[in-house]
């Protein structure tokens, strides 16, 4: 529906409680109407079950009117209200976290349409909000001119998403105010992790339809949805969309401001099915992903009899899984007569001593690079009888093409290559014929039966060892929708396969 009665209005004077500023204030306007009244609340006894399970329909005897579904999104309510005034003489009051009001209610009237889940959302206040993701599962900003949120806000969002919740950021009408002053206030909040755009292949965009293009208003010269993100574990922790989202989840573009830039509602909608998807099942990874592990500090010295597993960190989003490499050491202990550190240390090639461990770990989501000084300590490594062991986080092309060019770069005359399954690799600790994968798998490589690992051998033995297809996220019992990735069955005995591999070639 579209809202013609704000076609040809003028904006006229808008009173509100800042000073008028040419630029981000001429975003300041209504970009849709109220949302309908929502119904009453139903009593306790009637409670839907806790996220993030769906909702199961009560019988229609037991109610007179719909229950309030359970909440999902947390609208945050920041900024400031003021009045819209058109040429008309109508006015209207505004605020600048809900200047489209039903996007969210009817976002999640699609998400029962279309998926059968009764799902809602809520006004959040920083101020009263406890952080605690088991609670609200995403947290979700809105708006067109420059976000303002001071040092204790930024510290709950970073704890919220830290314990497993999301934050995901709307411009609603493609301000580069409100999306610049995002994108700043996030990395501000969590320095350590780049924004990085969301690859086409990442879940996100496959959730329950694939997304491979996409229909923008008139001032964006694309078809190609984009999307950016900061990795937390193997999870997208914070979202934004520079391109408006809202106006199209409520069925109408953007009338009063010509510079514009959004998603068309049919877009809007697939986009905004695929997050709510997203947000359901990665909601129990991240809170599973968050628990303490243990993980000991570089310096940390460990028996030269045991088993170390060291990560390499590097650029990108280098702890992918965190604490399910500790349920296959543990499986190593109990299975194995090997020796065996639960901890993980972190290494860093060409900054820290690499002489002290025999086995290196190198896993991602995305792209990566070596520098000189890592390239000549990886090669070293490699040529006094290291094993470098690479896993493609989730099975994206994105990572899949870095470990090619960077490993290139470490050995110019090597070439990854399949393993055979006749190789001595798969019966080193249990023999592994056949293999168990995740429904993704087939999607992309067929009907795969067996295990499909590659690797460089140096002196007769396999010094490189890299799956394309996810290792760890089977490692732990934890469901990760849409990633290529073996099955538990499967990746527990193949991981210890290459770990006694590595300390006994």
């Amino acid at each position: 529906m579209r809202y013609s009665y704000w076609i040809g209005a003028i904006i006229g004077v808008m009173a509100c409680a800042v000073s008028a500023i040419a630029g981000e204030n001429d975003w300041f306007v209504p970009l849709g109407k109220p949302p309908e009244a929502p119904p009453k609340r139903i009593s306790g006894g009637e409670a839907f079950p806790p996220l993030p399970l769906p909702a199961t329909p009560l019988r229609r005897t037991e109610r007179n009117r719909p229950p309030t579904p359970p909440s999902l999104f947390g609208k945050v309510v920041w900024g400031e209200q003021g009045t819209f005034s058109s040429g008309e003489g109508a006015t209207q009051k505004i605020a600048d976290w809900n200047l489209c009001p039903a996007d969210l209610q009817q976002l999640f009237s699609k998400v029962q349409t279309k998926l059968g889940l009764q799902y809602g959302s809520e006004e959040v206040s920083l101020a009263a909000f406890d952080g605690d993701p088991e609670k609200m599962a995403v947290l979700f900003f809105s708006g067109t001119r420059s976000l303002k949120l001071d040092a204790k806000n930024l510290a709950l969002l970073r704890a919220y998403v830290l314990k497993g919740g999301m934050v995901v950021f709307d411009s609603v009408a493609g301000s580069p105010y409100f999306y610049d002053s995002a994108r700043a206030l996030m990395q501000q909040a969590f320095p350590e992790i780049p924004w990085r755009p969301i690859p086409a292949d990442h879940p996100l965009y496959h959730m329950v339809s694939d997304v491979k293009t996409v229909h923008y208003s008139a001032n964006v010269k694309s078809d190609q949805p984009y999307l950016e993100g900061l990795y937390v574990g193997s999870r997208i922790g914070v979202l934004i969309s520079k391109y408006g989202l809202g106006c199209g989840w409520d069925n109408h573009d953007v009338p009063l401001l010509p510079q514009a830039a959004f998603y068309d509602a049919p877009s809007s909608e697939i986009l905004g099915l695929n997050l709510v998807a997203y947000a359901i099942g990665y909601h129990r990874v991240g809170i599973e992903e968050a628990k303490p592990e243990l993980f000991a500090a570089v310096d940390e010295k460990t028996p030269t009899d045991e088993f170390v597993f060291a990560q390499i960190e590097h650029d990108g989003s280098f702890n992918v899984h965190p604490n399910n490499a500790v349920d296959l050491l543990s499986k190593l202990r109990k299975s194995t007569s090997l020796r065996v550190n639960l901890k993980r240390i972190v290494l860093k090639p060409g900054k820290d001593d690499l002489s002290r461990v025999s086995f290196l770990y190198l896993t991602g989501l995305d792209d990566f690079h070596f520098n000189d000084a890592a390239v000549v300590a990886l090669r070293g490594f490699l040529q006094r009888n290291g094993t470098l062991f690479i896993n493609n986080g989730l099975g994206l092309a994105t990572f899949d093409a870095a470990v090619r060019r960077e490993i290139a770069k470490v050995l110019p005359d090597a070439k990854l290559e399949a393993i055979p399954l006749s190789h001595p690799l798969f019966s080193a600790a249990a023999p592994v014929r056949d293999a168990s994968y995740t429904p993704a798998v087939a999607m992309r490589y067929g009907a795969l039966k067996e295990p499909k690992l590659e690797g460089v051998t140096l002196n007769g033995d396999l010094r490189v060892i890299y799956s394309p297809i996810d290792l760890e996220a089977g490692w732990s019992e934890n469901e990760y929708p849409l990633a290529l990735a073996y099955r538990n069955e499967t990746a527990l005995p193949l991981g210890m396969d290459i770990l006694v591999y590595s300390t006994t070639h």
